[in-house]
């Protein structure tokens, strides 16, 4: 079967993309978490707030950039559309979900795989019988 040119053109806009890190605006969260840090709304320090906040998030998404080929397809989809969630986006939000959505399957992972013999966590002594 031949498809039309424009169908075939089209077909990627149904499919979610997550090849690159998303841009998100950060300065919406930043200036929240600047404002309840214990300042007023005009002390200078909200200024310096913000700012290390942003410079905080701007360090996360680089460290996102080196990681993202690391995560699962589907797990950046869904992480990324989280994080556009509520207006407020954050790298910080981002790559907590991944990481926790990667520990999680590799925990299921282990588990079928392991299924008869969990071990023991690092220093603790198993009792012996």
């Amino acid at each position: 079967m031949i498809l039309p040119p424009a169908l075939v053109l089209g077909v990627h806009l149904l499919m979610p993309v997550a090849d690159d890190v998303p841009t998100l605006n950060v300065e919406q969260v930043c200036q929240g978490i600047a404002q309840q840090g214990g300042v007023t709304f005009h002390d200078a320090a909200v200024g310096e707030e913000k700012k290390n906040c942003v410079d905080s998030e701007k360090a996360i998404r680089d460290q996102l950039v080196k990681e993202w080929s690391t995560f699962a397809a589907p797990d950046k989809v869904a992480c990324t559309s989280e994080s556009r969630t509520g207006g407020e986006s954050s790298y910080t939000e981002l790559l907590t979900c991944l990481e926790m959505a990667r520990d999680v399957r590799a925990m299921n992972n282990d588990q079928k795989g392991n299924a008869t013999q969990i071990p023991p966590v690092q220093g603790v002594k198993s009792k012996q019988p």
